[in-house]
C-alpha cells in the first residue's frame, strides 16, 4: 500500500460529507507512476452545498465542481442509466443517496474503480469493491460491470490503457463482451472526435502497437479505421520487407517512432505512410504501383471524416505521397532533388520536411532485420536543403527582372539556381 498522505486539499467542505480521490490517481499511486492529476468524488452533497462553500459549477451534463484553490475537479456522486446510442446517450442521477459503490460501479476497468479517503488524522481508508488492486498486480484489463457495453468508447479507452500499460492484458470476459459490443453495431455510433482524441492519446503512450492490436482482437479496428485495418495480409516483396505483411509492418514502423520519442504528427505519418497498399490490385502483389497517391487520398479522407487537425493530416499526406522517393533520394540527380525540395513545400516549411523525414526513417528502420540500419537519406536532403536555402533568391529575382522576364520565368532562374548549389554542395 502506498504511503499516506496528509493532503487534504477539500478541507473547505464540511464534515456532513465524504470526500474520496477516484480514479487514475489512485490507480498511479499503486502503479508507482507520477500522478499527473486527481480527481474527487463527494458523497452526500447537494450542488448547492458546493457552492455554497466556494465551488464552482462547470458540468454540463452532470454536476462537476472546481474547488477554489487547486481549481481540481471536484464530481458529485452519480449513478448512469443508458438511454440512448453512443457516450452521451445517457441518463445520469445525482443526489445524497448514491452510494460509493455505486459510483465506482459505473466506471470502465477495475484498475480505474478504486477510491482512498484521507481522514483528519493522516488515516487512508482504502475502497476497492472490484478488486482493482489485485488486478493491477496481475497486470489485468477487466470491465468493472456489464454497464461497460453501454458506451462504446470504453473499448478505445481500454485499447489506449493497453498501449500505456504494454505488459497489461485483457481479461478473456472483457474480450468477449467488447466482440459482441462490435457485432452489436454499438462502435458505429462513436464522434468522430471522441474517436480521434483516444487515437491521438494512444499513439503518445509508450506502446502504442498494442492499442492496435487490442482494437483489431475485437473487430473494432476495422469499424473506426478500416483503411488501417486492410493492411493485414496484403503483402509486400520479401527482397524489401522479409516481414511480408503490410499491417505488420505498418506496426513496426510506429514501434519506431515510438521509440525515438517522435512526436504525434510524425507518430500518425508512420502508421499511415503505406495506407494505399491497402487498396492495391490483389492480381499484382506483391507489387503496389501508385500505393502513395491512393494512400495520400485516403488519409485525406480519413482526416475529414474523423475531423483530424490540419497539421497532422497535411504531415501524414505527405509522408504517404513522398515517402518512395525520399527513400531514393540517394540517387538523384540534383534536379531531381530540388524537385522532391519543392514538392514538399521544404523550402518554405523545413520544420514540417524534418518531421517528414523523421516518419521516414522509421519506415526503413521498421522492416524485419532492419531496425538498426543507418537511414544517410535524413541528414543528405537536410543538407541538400540548407543549400537551397543559401540561394539569393531577391538577387535572382532582381535581376531576371531587370531583363525583362516575369513570373514563371523568374521561378524558373530561382529553380536552376537551386540545383546548381545543390550539385555543388553533393560534389564536396
Amino acid at each position: 500500500m502506498p504511503q499516506a498522505t496528509n493532503a487534504c486539499p477539500h478541507t473547505t467542505l464540511p464534515d456532513t460529507v465524504a470526500v474520496y480521490m477516484v480514479g487514475g490517481a489512485v490507480r498511479d499511486r499503486l502503479l508507482g507512476r507520477a500522478v499527473q492529476d486527481h480527481d474527487w468524488v463527494v458523497i452526500g452533497a447537494t450542488p448547492a452545498l458546493m457552492e455554497a462553500h466556494g465551488f464552482t459549477p462547470v458540468g454540463k451534463d452532470f454536476p462537476v465542481f472546481l474547488h477554489p484553490q487547486t481549481h481540481e475537479e471536484y464530481a458529485l456522486a452519480r449513478t448512469e442509466r443508458k438511454s440512448g446510442h453512443g457516450y452521451k446517450g445517457f441518463t445520469v442521477y445525482a443526489d445524497t443517496d448514491v452510494s460509493l459503490e455505486e459510483d465506482l460501479a459505473r466506471r470502465d476497468l477495475t484498475i480505474n474503480a478504486m477510491a482512498v479517503r484521507t481522514h483528519a488524522d493522516g488515516y487512508e481508508e482504502w475502497v476497492d469493491p472490484f478488486h482493482g488492486q489485485q488486478d493491477i498486480a496481475g497486470k489485468v484489463l477487466r470491465h468493472v460491470t456489464l454497464a461497460f457495453t453501454e458506451d462504446p468508447l470504453r473499448i478505445l479507452r481500454l485499447a489506449r490503457f493497453a498501449a500505456r500499460f504494454g505488459d497489461f492484458h485483457v481479461a478473456p470476459e472483457t474480450q468477449t463482451l467488447m466482440q459482441e459490443m462490435v457485432s452489436a453495431g454499438e462502435v458505429a455510433h462513436l464522434v468522430a472526435e471522441r474517436v480521434w482524441q483516444e487515437l491521438a492519446r494512444g499513439l503518445m503512450e509508450n506502446a502504442p502497437t498494442r492499442m492496435f492490436e487490442v482494437l483489431r482482437d475485437c473487430g473494432a479496428l476495422a469499424i473506426v479505421l478500416p483503411e488501417l485495418d486492410a493492411l493485414w495480409g496484403v503483402p509486400q516483396p520479401a527482397e524489401h520487407h522479409p516481414e511480408i505483411d503490410t499491417g505488420l509492418h505498418t506496426m513496426m514502423v510506429l514501434e519506431q517512432a515510438a521509440q525515438s520519442q517522435a512526436p504525434l504528427a510524425v507518430r500518425f505519418a508512420a502508421l499511415m505512410h503505406d495506407l494505399g497498399k491497402g487498396t492495391s490490385d490483389p492480381e499484382q502483389w506483391p507489387r503496389h504501383i501508385g500505393h502513395e497517391i491512393r494512400g495520400k487520398d485516403l488519409i485525406e479522407a480519413m482526416a475529414q471524416r474523423l475531423k483530424i487537425p490540419a497539421e497532422i493530416r497535411e504531415l501524414a499526406a505527405l509522408v504517404a505521397q513522398e515517402h518512395t522517393n525520399i527513400h531514393r533520394s540517394l540517387t538523384m540527380t540534383a534536379a531531381a532533388l530540388v524537385r522532391l525540395l519543392e514538392r514538399c513545400d521544404a523550402l518554405r516549411r523545413p520544420e514540417r520536411f524534418a518531421l517528414a523525414l523523421w516518419a521516414c526513417e522509421c519506415d526503413a528502420r521498421g522492416r524485419q532485420s532492419f531496425e538498426q540500419s543507418p537511414y544517410p537519406q535524413r541528414s543528405f536532403l537536410l543538407a541538400a536543403l540548407h543549400a537551397a536555402q543559401q540561394v539569393d533568391t531577391a538577387s535572382i529575382a532582381q535581376q531576371a527582372a531587370q531583363k525583362g522576364l516575369r513570373g514563371d520565368q523568374i521561378g524558373q532562374h530561382i529553380h536552376m539556381a537551386r540545383v546548381q548549389a545543390v550539385q555543388a554542395a553533393s560534389a564536396s
